[in-house]
């Protein structure tokens, strides 16, 4: 099949880079700080970030992974980076039911299940209603994407290893899911990772967890680049002092989401008749979605563009309606940008 491009890919990532500033509020300087068997006594600082390097890219995977070492020895994990969802959770050998790494690849629980009592199992469960049958049950888990994926398992404490930028390693014990059923949807084959890092702001996040325990600002920040890889951060130490544009998260925003508006759609350095956008950032997701009244309009201002130009409308697989091909195939970024003028969203409030 000749190259073909879909409306949809050409909206992934129309921000190759963001900042979520979630809250710089630290714990008094009185409270008491926790402590754990593999921590050094100088790293209750709140002033250092722990700096991870990304792999993967826009096209054609469509997504960005991160290396997380678990477990003590430590043994490493490659994760989905998810803004748009709390929990993180590894596969697990318990045994484990769509899992699509080896067995010896899986997360092996060793008397570490978080129990339903704990504080934090509430704050996984989407209910105020949570029962909890026995205080010795473990604390279950399921979570579910916008693609109609899931997981499902039980949370585990382990050690996580993070050296920060001021030289000092921790090894707190935090909370994370040990997913036991996995499943996907659509044709695409199941991703190659061990799970998924949930960045979102929910108290049950690695991040939120790390900033209880007095370790780090409440801060998170990814660079994707648009030629592959970047770096992800956690904490303000980090945070570029030039080169960066910022515009504030909604008061609005639901307790595990980032959000921001109102923002306008801007179609080849122009402004266009879509305003007053609410924006959710979900760096687990591919595609930009828009509500049905921008979407039309999108579509409208890009077939407006194309016509005259050596492309044609391709009706080749029923799943894609809105899809053009050209007399070669796409082989990147850069040969989608001979055809289709940029998009672009500004935010008012930046």
């Amino acid at each position: 099949m000749k190259g073909i491009i879909a409306l949809h890919t050409l909206l992934p990532f129309l921000l190759f880079s963001a900042i979520l500033p979630l809250s710089f509020s630290a714990q008094p300087r009185n409270a008491k700080k926790p402590k754990t068997p593999y921590s050094d006594n100088n790293h209750h600082r709140l002033s250092s970030s722990a700096v991870f390097k990304l792999q993967g890219n826009v096209y054609p995977l469509g997504h960005y992974t991160v290396s997380l070492n678990i477990g003590y020895p430590p043994k490493l994990y490659d994760l989905d980076i998810d803004s748009g969802s709390d929990l993180t959770w590894v596969q697990c050998d318990a045994p484990c039911k769509g899992c699509t790494k080896p067995r010896d690849q899986l997360y092996k629980p060793n008397h570490n299940l978080v129990q339903c009592v704990d504080q934090l199992c509430s704050e996984v469960h989407l209910s105020m209603a949570y029962n909890c049958p026995s205080p010795d049950d473990p604390c279950d888990y399921e979570v579910e994407y916008a693609d109609h994926g899931s997981s499902l398992g039980v949370l585990v404490r382990d050690y996580i290893p993070f050296q920060f930028t001021n030289g000092s390693v921790v090894r707190p014990r935090v909370a994370f899911g040990c997913g036991y059923d996995q499943k996907y949807s659509g044709s695409n084959s199941p991703p190659a990772t061990s799970g998924v890092l949930g960045l979102g702001n929910g108290r049950a996040s690695i991040l939120s967890q790390l900033h209880s325990l007095g370790l780090i600002r409440n801060v998170v920040g990814h660079c994707l680049s648009a030629q592959g890889g970047g770096f992800l951060f956690f904490g303000d130490d980090f945070i570029p002092s030039s080169g960066i544009v910022w515009t504030s998260m909604l008061s609005s925003s639901s307790e595990k989401h980032y959000s921001s508006g109102p923002a306008e759609l801007v179609f080849n350095g122009k402004a266009t008749a879509v305003k007053g956008l609410e924006l959710i950032f979900d760096s687990g997701s591919s595609y930009t979605y828009f509500n049905s009244q921008a979407y039309q309009a999108v579509v409208d201002l890009v077939t407006k563009d194309l016509k005259g130009k050596q492309l044609k409308r391709a009706t080749d697989d029923p799943s894609l309606p809105i899809c053009w091909k050209g007399a070669k195939s796409f082989e990147s970024l850069s040969d989608v940008k001979k055809y289709f003028k940029p998009l672009a969203l500004s935010f008012k409030k930046s």
